[in-house]
């Protein structure tokens, strides 16, 4: 296939794809890092390299496409409408399937298993501990294999276990049920988190990923409403043995949806045309992250590792992580201490779920505005830590019923922090093996947490559950001085790559388009800042001998390596 036409405003001359020579013939040393390793397969590729590059040398011509606008809208709009649906209704299921216990222990969980002291605890913990457990393997296997194969084979998995814990009548058969749904559920985010580095320009990241995130909120909402139409539901089974059943079964149908119309990568969607596929792959360029190489490598691994990066990630993914799961466990027990009903207590957590999804998308559009993620997670920081000075201060009776709530549906603004270190950390992060080894090490973070944080509360200190809500108020005001620590550190790299890049004789300064808005104007200029050198050194004029921003981008470099990658802050 030649260059789709339709697409191309300019054809620019890319070196050829094993290009490794500097401007004077001899290669340099993170040139040299890059391709250690991997012997050449059959279609000359060296083992690592990034799928897009074998596959735009075929299809491209070898040659550099620029996308229009248009083009790229339109593409953007297909990609929107398959993939994003599947992923919204995925995570929708898994936050119905963790919430399952939470809305079964107000219809006589905790009284027919007699669950006693920290037990129930236990219960939300145990699904993050297999989280936990699951996450080094996980990192392996979405390098190795189809990653939308696998995720649906996880999501039908999972469904098993949740449609199978309606079987189980005590402590025991509770805790291995929900530790198989926790093995399965594992492979969600971090498969989420590469789809998305996949599908989706830096810019468009961050919104997308609040977007499947934030079914977290409309499960608090919708499965609020449907748990209490189930609860009403006369029959021989139990309340909470009919709600494991109903959303188990749902789970398993919709894993076969996932399967069929979920493909594995842009290069191998039926639903784009081959000129399309160009154009999805190609206007990931800029992202300087790659797509999918499927061949792990160890120095990718060893970077994670090493790089302070990954931990700080860890950290604030912890520190959020903490208070979510107390909260997603115990929220509907607190509210109860605030002396409603069982089913006024599942209805009055219906807005949480709405302020959890207004907090997740406004956050995420806060931040693609101004082209920054920490100050917004530091203000998101502030309301929570209000909720729980309120919750932790006032006496609970009727006469405060009003102002209790208010400081309960203040705390439920933390869940837009998570999709937001989410997208911060992707977003900053390049190579398969690297994305792959840093998520599983950020998700870690967040297993460990959500293991924490449910046994932080115990029914013993009902109803003012100080020890917990106490930690979660430390927490959101270490997450703010975590995030000044995070950005200083980032500008300190930006730093670091632009003098390395004068080093090799290019410009100082790149300006990164993956973060700018799709229009005409915003191609324009960025045509022109390709074409155009002054004494700001804000572009390079480039022949067919040097090398450009974007020309190494599907070469499976990691951030570290490529001196043009630019670090979001």
């Amino acid at each position: 296939m030649g260059a789709p036409s339709a697409a191309v405003t300019e054809i620019e001359h890319a070196p050829p794809p094993d290009a490794d020579a500097d401007r004077d013939g001899t290669r340099s040393g993170t040139h040299q890092q890059a391709h250690k390793g991997g012997d050449e397969d059959e279609e000359g590729n060296r083992g690592g390299r990034d799928i897009a590059a074998t596959f735009l040398a075929k299809n491209a011509a070898g040659q550099r496409i620029r996308v229009t606008a248009a083009d790229s809208a339109r593409v953007l709009r297909r990609i929107d409408v398959v993939i994003l649906p599947l992923m919204l209704t995925v995570y929708f299921l898994q936050g119905l399937d963790k919430a399952t216990l939470a809305y079964a222990s107000v219809f006589g969980l905790l009284q027919d298993t007699r669950l006693a002291g920290d037990q129930f605890g236990w219960l939300g913990s145990i699904v993050y501990l297999a989280q936990l457990v699951m996450q080094p393997p996980l990192a392996w296997l979405l390098v190795r294999l189809p990653i939308a194969k696998f995720t649906s084979a996880m999501v039908l998995c999972w469904g098993i276990s949740l449609a199978c814990m309606a079987a189980a009548h005590n402590f025991g058969g509770l805790l291995a049920t929900r530790f198989f749904l926790g093995v399965f559920e594992a492979s969600v985010a971090p498969s989420f988190v590469a789809i998305t580095q996949m599908w989706w320009r830096r810019r468009e990241q961050t919104v997308r990923t609040s977007y499947w995130y934030a079914m977290n909120g409309i499960t608090n909402m919708f499965g609020s409403l449907i748990t209490y139409g189930l609860g009403h539901i006369e029959s021989e089974l139990r309340s909470y043995q009919i709600i494991f059943l109903f959303f188990g079964i749902i789970t398993v149908a919709f894993s076969f949806v996932m399967l069929t119309f979920m493909p594995d990568s842009p290069i191998e969607a039926k639903f784009l045309s081959d000129d399309d596929k160009v154009i999805a792959v190609e206007r990931l360029r800029m992202n300087q992250m790659g797509v999918i190489s499927r061949e792990w490598s160890n120095d990718h691994l060893k970077e994670a590792l090493l790089d302070p990066k990954s931990w700080l990630w860890f950290a604030l993914l912890f520190s959020i992580s903490v208070p979510s799961g107390g909260i997603s466990t115990f929220g509907p027990l607190i509210i109860e201490t605030f002396g409603f009903d069982r089913f006024r207590t599942i209805l009055f957590n219906i807005p949480f779920g709405f302020v959890q999804f207004v907090a997740t998308i406004g956050g995420a559009f806060l931040a693609q505005k101004i082209k920054m993620k920490g100050p917004v997670i530091a203000l998101l920081c502030l309301p929570p830590i209000a909720g729980c000075v309120m919750l932790m201060v006032l006496p609970r009776d009727a006469s405060h019923r009003a102002p209790l709530l208010v400081g309960y549906y203040l705390i439920s603004v933390y869940p837009g922090i998570t999709p937001l270190i989410y997208s911060w950390a992707s977003q900053n992060t390049a190579g398969d093996t690297k994305k792959k080894c840093t998520n599983a090490i950020l998700l870690v973070g967040q297993s460990t947490g959500n293991v924490i944080g449910p046994l932080l509360y115990t029914q013993n200190e009902a109803p003012g559950y100080t020890r917990g809500l106490r930690s979660n108020l430390g927490l959101y005001i270490a997450i703010i001085v975590l995030v000044g620590i995070t950005t200083a550190y980032l500008k300190m790299l930006n730093r670091d790559h632009a003098t390395r890049r004068v080093a090799l004789g290019k410009s100082a300064v790149i300006i990164d388009t993956s973060l700018d808005a799709e229009s005409p104007q915003a191609a324009e200029t960025e045509n022109a800042r390709n074409v155009e050198e002054g004494d700001a050194a804000i572009g390079a004029v480039y022949n067919d001998e040097m090398e450009r921003p974007g020309d190494r981008a599907f070469e499976n470099l990691t951030d570290m390596q490529n001196e043009d990658f630019v670090f979001v802050l």
